[in-house]
């Protein structure tokens, strides 16, 4: 979710202002998402990279942007039937965020219709350095043969667990690279590159984006 802080440059606006505009833009996805019948969403809300940026920004992003979040998260997504769950190294949530964090989580039941993960404190590279300590300690325990080990294991092994590789991958803000996004997961994921920055992105935008991975055919390699 690319763009905030330059959509707030671009309008002379403080960095929170253009964070508070990119939590309407993660309500309009979502809800693009639950009239599209699409079950699982991750949206890259904080990357480990991102803890060099400046602390009034970051003490923002940890109090009250979260809690901006919180106080929409269970007033409209309980009863959208949204499932939030926050995926990353939890070892350095921030002690400010946490209890936010487990107030959203429980909060949202674990059967709706949409599953959104949100990528707090996390990174591709560190998620599969995760998995292989995971697997190594698995084996060394004897609770797994290392034979037995192949791609969906350790795929389970990993701080995404189940939820399904994405088929469609979105950078808004006009970059074109991943920056340590689901590296693993991102294996045969359709991207799509945007110009526009991330408060900026349309439901228009989304068709457009979802009609042109309808219309493209998808070998796995074969």
């Amino acid at each position: 979710m690319d763009g905030n802080r330059r959509w707030a440059k671009k309008h002379d606006a403080m960095p929170w202002e253009g964070h508070k505009e990119g939590v309407k833009a993660v309500e309009r996805v979502i809800d693009f998402c639950l009239e599209q019948n699409i079950p699982h969403l991750s949206l890259y809300t904080f990357s480990l990279e991102n803890f060099n940026r400046p602390k009034d920004e970051l003490h923002f992003l940890f109090s009250v942007l979260l809690q901006q979040l919180k106080d929409r998260v269970i007033s409209q997504m309980v009863a959208k039937k949204v499932h939030v769950s926050f995926v990353g190294d939890r070892s350095l949530f921030p002690e400010s965020a946490r209890r936010v964090i487990d107030e959203i989580e429980s909060a949202c039941s674990p059967n709706g219709a949409l599953h959104v993960q949100l990528l707090f404190c996390y990174g591709g590279r560190q998620e599969i350095m995760h998995g292989v300590r995971t697997a190594i300690n698995k084996v060394q325990s004897g609770a797994l043969a290392i034979d037995d080990l192949d791609a969906d294991r350790f795929e389970q092994m990993l701080w995404s667990g189940s939820a399904p590789a994405p088929e469609i991958i979105i950078r808004t803000g006009g970059a074109q690279r991943l920056s340590n996004f689901l590296l693993f997961q991102a294996a045969y994921s359709e991207l799509f590159f945007l110009d526009c920055y991330w408060p900026e992105l349309s439901k228009q935008e989304l068709h457009k984006v979802v009609d042109t991975y309808t219309n493209r055919q998808r070998n796995f390699g074969a």
